[in-house]
């Protein structure tokens, strides 16, 4: 079982409320997210978790268990760090194993578990070596073995992946997909980047401002955003958010307006499209805009244009083979408004 319940959680360091009461239920088993901006409090929470930070007021339940003064050892929650922090002179069967000597486990059944860890991650043939013989990747997964051999309730990741290249953070985002899957045990994961989010959680708990701004499945956070937070935070590139023109607003911001109403959004103080919903067509045709900028990506092309009159770039994504256009062109934006998200003067999504 692992079941972890916060409610009314709160931390405060002084007079400063860092986690402003947060009410949360992970089930056994699933694979939560927090993602948020730097300094939003996602990892202060999973400190608390862990039984690293202090709960100022509220309660945390494991299994239904009140654990905020229980010793963190005492928790049944393993800890997975941004930094390996891996013992130099000890091998990669040492360091998997530490945790259990220290227990008390015997010599044979720590073999037998660090063994089995080993098989889970694939490094059967790296229990000899030292942290200073293995790659990023390895190393981290040397630290994702020394939590499983102690068979924890929950694992605990804080950015685990940061310190990683591109290419290797892709492929551990497999590696912890599959972990999970075989494993089937709660796994709570702490990043910056929404696209570890969106491909390895279950759910996904949006942080701002020591609050969750909104809690959902991946696709629903993206499609449904329940703010304009979360819609700028959910997606890459972002979403293009185009403010209500005003009466003397010129007449290629008043047009973009229309065409994003489409029969709705008439009461909205802005509306949202994703990039994939902006197409692009020719100069005569649609919104005037003109381009700033065209990434070719290979498969896809980002299109950052500026519409007179609209605060900011707005940006489209669109096949290759549909965009030849250079820095300068003049081109028609054709909006898909049965896409659009309507937004109220609260920031919040309109129904």
């Amino acid at each position: 079982m692992g079941q972890v319940s916060l409610k009314g959680l709160r931390k405060s360091f002084g007079a400063v409320d860092v986690i402003r009461g947060i009410d949360l239920d992970i089930r056994d088993g699933e694979f939560m997210v927090f993602v948020g901006q730097s300094g939003c409090g996602k990892s202060t929470t999973l400190r608390m978790i862990a039984g690293l930070e202090s709960i100022t007021a509220g309660d945390l339940l494991i299994d239904g268990q009140r654990a905020n003064d229980l010793h963190p050892a005492d928790r049944g929650a393993a800890m997975v760090f941004q930094s390996y922090a891996l013992y130099p002179h000890m091998t990669v069967a040492e360091n998997m194993g530490f945790a259990l000597k220290m227990a008390g486990v015997d010599k044979a059944q720590r073999t037998q578990q660090v063994g089995r860890a080993a098989e889970i991650l694939r490094m059967t043939d790296l229990l000899g070596r030292f942290p200073k013989e293995l790659s990023g990747g390895q190393r981290q997964r040397v630290a994702i073995g020394r939590a499983i051999v102690r068979k924890p309730k929950v694992f605990l990741f804080d950015e685990p992946l940061s310190n990683l290249d591109a290419a290797l953070r892709v492929d551990m985002r497999v590696e912890l997909s599959r972990l999970h899957a075989e494993l089937g045990t709660t796994m709570i994961y702490v990043t910056h980047d929404q696209v570890e989010a969106m491909t390895l959680g279950d759910r996904i708990a949006v942080f701002n401002k020591g609050a969750i701004e909104q809690l959902g499945a991946p696709l629903e956070l993206y499609n449904r955003p329940a703010t304009e937070f979360v819609a700028a935070f959910i997606g890459a590139p972002r979403i293009n958010l185009v403010d209500k023109p005003a009466a003397d607003a010129p007449q290629a911001h008043h047009k973009l307006w229309l065409r994003l109403q489409g029969e709705g959004n008439t009461l909205a103080n802005r509306i949202g499209l994703r990039p994939e919903h902006l197409h692009l067509a020719p100069p005569e045709q649609g919104v005037t805009a003109q381009v700033v900028l065209a990434e070719h990506l290979g498969d896809s092309s980002i299109i950052h244009l500026r519409v007179e009159g609209v605060s900011g770039l707005l940006n489209a994504k669109v096949p290759a083979n549909q965009a030849n256009c250079a820095a300068g062109d003049t081109v028609g934006l054709m909006p898909d408004a049965a896409c659009s998200l309507a937004f109220g003067t609260d920031g919040r999504l309109m129904a």
